[in-house]
């Protein structure tokens, strides 16, 4: 099961207004390391779906929201709480490095 998509339209509901964390991964078509990260992103959410939600957000067609969030470089992971960033994961890592930078989510 591959993460569901979020765009400008439905960024609110998806990840602003969420119960619970929401991790947004950044991403985009053209991207190779993105490519790599998104089934090891599709795991962890698939162990986690009761303490973390995963969503991915396409930046070539939602630039707003990568220019809004600084988004520089791709892939690129922020956990959002309560509407608010509390975690930024920059690059592809394998899912133990993954899984440690999301520990205080995943417990």
């Amino acid at each position: 099961m591959s993460a569901p998509a979020t765009t400008t339209a439905t960024f609110e509901q998806d990840v602003l207004t969420a119960d619970g964390p929401v991790l947004v991964d950044f991403w985009a078509e053209w991207c190779g390391p993105c490519r790599m990260v998104s089934p090891v992103l599709d795991q962890i959410q698939a162990e986690n779906a009761d303490k973390i939600t995963i969503v991915k957000l396409n930046v070539d067609e939602n630039p707003d929201l990568a220019m809004k969030y600084q988004i520089t470089s791709i892939p690129a992971m922020k956990v959002f709480n309560k509407g608010e960033v509390e975690t930024t994961i920059i690059g592809a890592k394998p899912k133990q490095a993954l899984e440690q930078d999301l520990a205080a989510y995943l417990k």
